[in-house]
């Protein structure tokens, strides 16, 4: 797969689009709290936490998308089932898991209804990085194992 198609190109151009964006909203959540601070009423103690739920979420969401970007290229360098991805997909799972749990936590205080949907999502995405993951592992040890018999 190393020809690149239109694709291709328009998945990496989203891809580094959202990265950098990504990048930019978790260092904006401090330089901006007082603007959201207008949207929020709730007390000093739950805002704060508010804002860590959203730098830690946001670090973990660039984090899978770093990691997306890493796989991203061996797909078009025409080798995707190497090792390397084996661990991006369990570093995204981990980072899908953070943001479950983040929201959880959010769901005690400061429930909404988006907030149980954010959770399985993040949720359904960790058990679809984690069976990825095993898919990828396998594909490893079989590209491996015919690379010793050729």
């Amino acid at each position: 797969m190393n020809k690149k198609t239109i694709v291709h190109v328009l998945t990496k151009i989203i891809i580094d689009i959202m990265f950098y964006f990504g990048i930019v909203c978790v260092i904006a959540v401090p330089l901006l709290r007082n603007r959201i601070r207008s949207f929020c009423s709730c007390s000093n103690t739950v805002f704060i936490c508010f804002l860590a739920m959203l730098v830690i979420s946001g670090i973990s969401a660039v984090y899978i998308l770093f990691n997306l970007k890493k796989m991203f290229a061996t797909l078009v360098g025409g080798n995707p089932f190497v090792e390397k991805n084996v661990d991006c997909f369990r570093n995204m799972a981990s980072a899908c898991a953070v943001i479950a749990v983040i929201y959880i936590i959010k769901c005690f205080l400061m429930f909404s209804l988006a907030t149980p949907i954010i959770v399985a999502v993040f949720f359904l995405g960790m058990l679809f990085c984690l069976t990825l993951k095993d898919i990828f592992k396998q594909a490893v040890y079989y590209k491996q194992e015919n690379d010793w018999t050729v």
